[in-house]
């Protein structure tokens, strides 16, 4: 197979492509990455001699249709993915989200390219803190941000893509992911190197805020399950039963990392700060026969930790202009 990975220097791409280096060599990988600030090359320098990479856009429509007609399959990790930049400056988002998953989608249509869409369960909205539901992939979209909303509406393309234009495609909207090569400005991340720099975390709100957290590992090995064994036109939701609230992530962090499970500050909340993320998984588990590698959220979370104080180098140099944005906003 040849491969076209779009945000394959991102945190959760970059994942992929390793992942898909590791364990389908048979498979030749195009990595497509614009390389913004959330993108970096150095993330896929264990596989760099595996891979051939294109910087490039994907709302550019010949760069993407040069690399879509030599290839047998997409998927589509390039997204603007950050609730807070959406709130700041929401065009990055509507250009990358919606813009770049058109031009793909036409791409792909004109060549009769497989093609795989990764989302978010941002798209549904949240859910109370005491409701026993979670998202299923008949949830009604609700998104609540400029992000999730450009996020739901390069789903609902492609929806329409495969209606109307039969295009090969299938949807995963997955939970919070968390692992390796993570940038920085993200929650996990970002707690654990204000730890190692003796930095009090910060939580927003109360930290009763509950997300559906997933191993970054976990989410790829779904992913490849869909593209090999996944319905046409289907939506699968990806998750391993993770949901902790924020206050039990920090406290858990310090616990790992040899601090006081209270060494954490409360700031203010951020504006549309959605309640609480679950997602049901059964449609991936019983019809793709899909089961995490990581069972357990504090395993997945101490190896993390293992990583980012193995992995300095990778971190340092974005740390710094991370912080100084933050303070801007005063979060």
């Amino acid at each position: 197979m040849r491969l076209l990975v779009t945000g394959g220097a991102g945190f959760i791409g970059a994942n992929f492509v390793q992942q898909t280096v590791r364990e389908h060599p048979d498979v030749q990988v195009t990595v497509l990455d614009a390389l913004t600030y959330a993108g970096d090359e150095a993330s896929l320098a264990p596989v760099a001699d595996a891979v051939a990479f294109v910087q490039g856009d994907i709302a550019d429509a010949e760069v993407v249709d040069r690399l879509v007609g030599a290839a047998d399959a997409v998927v589509h990790f390039a997204a603007e993915s950050h609730n807070d930049n959406s709130l700041h400056d929401p065009w990055p988002f509507v250009r990358t989200n919606v813009i770049g998953t058109f031009t793909l989608l036409e791409a792909v249509r004109r060549h009769g390219v497989r093609y795989h869409h990764i989302s978010t369960d941002e798209v549904y909205g949240d859910l109370e803190l005491d409701d026993p539901a979670k998202f299923t992939p008949e949830t009604p979209y609700n998104p609540s941000s400029p992000y999730s909303s450009t996020k739901a509406s390069s789903d609902l393309l492609v929806r329409a893509w495969v209606r109307s234009f039969g295009v090969q495609a299938t949807i995963s909207n997955c939970s919070n992911n968390y692992g390796p090569y993570q940038h920085v400005e993200k929650f996990i991340p970002r707690q654990i190197t204000n730890l190692v720099d003796g930095v009090r975390p910060k939580l927003y709100g109360t930290g009763q805020n509950v997300r559906d957290w997933i191993h970054v590992e976990d989410h790829n090995t779904a992913v490849w399950a869909i593209v090999e064994r996944g319905r046409i036109g289907e939506t699968y939701l990806i998750g391993a039963d993770g949901e902790v609230d924020n206050k039990t992530v920090v406290e858990t962090l310090l616990e790992l990392m040899g601090q006081p499970s209270d060494a954490y500050d409360l700031v203010s909340d951020r504006p549309g700060h959605d309640l609480r993320y679950a997602i049901d998984a059964t449609r991936l588990r019983e019809e793709l026969g899909w089961a995490p590698r990581y069972s357990s959220f504090r395993d997945g979370l101490a190896a993390t930790v293992d990583w980012y104080r193995a992995n300095e180098a990778w971190w340092r140099p974005r740390k710094e202009a991370t912080e100084a944005r933050y303070a801007e906003l005063g979060r």
